[in-house]
């Protein structure tokens, strides 16, 4: 790279910088989402030190021309008519991974019930957890560019996503993002969810307290929840003086769950001689129950199973599983509730994480006298 000849000696030089940048986003050269030229290439573009390339775009973020993403590099923002205050469309996006199966239809429920009522049409698109399908429909809002407000539940939300500076743009033209079960940590918007942590040591605690001691784990690795509810595991075993043991620790991604009933034979085998397990979901936990059965493995006679969402899943098997119930619809409408408080006060704080109490069925045993407090 051939360094930059034009640098004005009466300003300060982090501004030859700012203004090279902003002309040529101004002319479309850099177009909304693009990345940047890194640090190292602008200091040797220009030949000035790093400092003042940082200081430079320090001020490009303050004027709200770019965005810094920690891991990932610097971006355009968009150009200035894209960030003024809009008019109302009365129209509200929601991108959901799912929208016709498990707990994912009375989420949807909740939040039209309550967006329709304000006189909102809710346009729904789902992504299959896809990140390609992910970022054809943020390119498709943005072009458009007809929404008040987005409600996302995130893709993969454990990896890292290069969609998020297509998400910097919708909040770059002032339109509010809010997510649902689990949100993008580089991401500055608020989500809602279970209070995936807490829960997670809530069903290993009673699990401890009917007297297990060897307890295995089956946890999404590609979703935030997943790990989250990790923690709160690893927290609860901890707490109790218990030994976590990684063997009986078994990860899958979205792939893997779809396939989950073949998968038997693996999952049994680092399961071992664990007298319980506490699974990531519902549908892990149904599955697991189906092989249960064909390899007569008697639950929770000799294996007790304890999961998350409290779905219809949950009491389909002949064998009621015990879980925690997800709010499920009432997820929903605390989120088109403040998804609408996000849109008529900016400076709102959209966050919430719901905690539930355990739905005690039938997977689950008491070992040696009473339950233990």
């Amino acid at each position: 790279m051939q360094p930059h000849k034009n640098m004005n000696k009466k300003e300060p030089k982090y501004m030859t910088i700012v203004d090279w940048i902003q002309e040529r986003i101004e002319r479309g050269e850099f177009e909304p989402g693009s990345r940047l030229y890194s640090e190292n290439e602008l200091s040797e573009k220009f030949n000035l030190s790093r400092q003042t390339v940082r200081h430079a775009i320090d001020v490009l973020e303050q004027r709200r021309l770019v965005t810094r993403i920690q891991g990932s590099g610097t971006f355009v923002s968009g150009l200035k008519e894209n960030r003024e205050t809009r008019e109302k469309t009365m129209n509200i996006a929601v991108i959901s991974t799912y929208v016709d199966s498990y707990i994912f239809p009375n989420i949807i429920k909740g939040i039209e019930k309550i967006l329709s009522l304000k006189g909102y049409m809710v346009q729904i698109a789902f992504t299959n957890n896809r990140i390609d399908r992910e970022r054809m429909i943020i390119q498709n809002i943005l072009d458009k560019n007809n929404i008040d407000g987005l409600i996302v539940e995130a893709t993969k939300s454990a990896l890292p996503n290069p969609n998020i500076p297509f998400y910097q743009e919708v909040l770059n033209r002032n339109i509010p993002i809010l997510f649902f079960n689990s949100y993008y940590p580089a991401l500055k918007a608020p989500h809602i969810s279970l209070n995936d942590k807490k829960m997670a040591a809530k069903a290993t605690d009673y699990l401890i307290r009917c007297g297990h001691k060897k307890i295995a784990a089956i946890f999404k690795a590609d979703d935030g929840q997943g790990h989250l509810r990790y923690a709160g595991y690893s927290e609860a075993m901890l707490r109790a003086g218990l030994m976590i043991n990684d063997t009986n620790i078994f990860w899958m991604d979205t792939e893997d769950v779809k396939n989950f009933r073949l998968e038997g034979n693996r999952v049994l085998s680092r399961i071992g001689d664990c007298s319980a397990v506490f699974c990531y979901n519902d549908e892990i936990a149904f599955h697991l129950m189906e092989i249960c059965e064909q390899e007569k493995i008697a639950v929770p006679e000799k294996l007790s199973i304890i999961s998350i969402d409290n779905s219809n899943l949950a009491i389909l098997s002949d064998v009621l599983i015990t879980s925690i119930p997800h709010p499920m619809e009432g997820l929903g409408k605390k989120v088109a509730e403040n998804l609408l408080a996000m849109i008529d006060d900016p400076d709102f704080d959209g966050n919430y994480e719901f905690e539930t109490e355990i739905i005690i069925r039938d997977s689950v045993r008491q070992i040696g006298g009473e339950m233990q407090y």
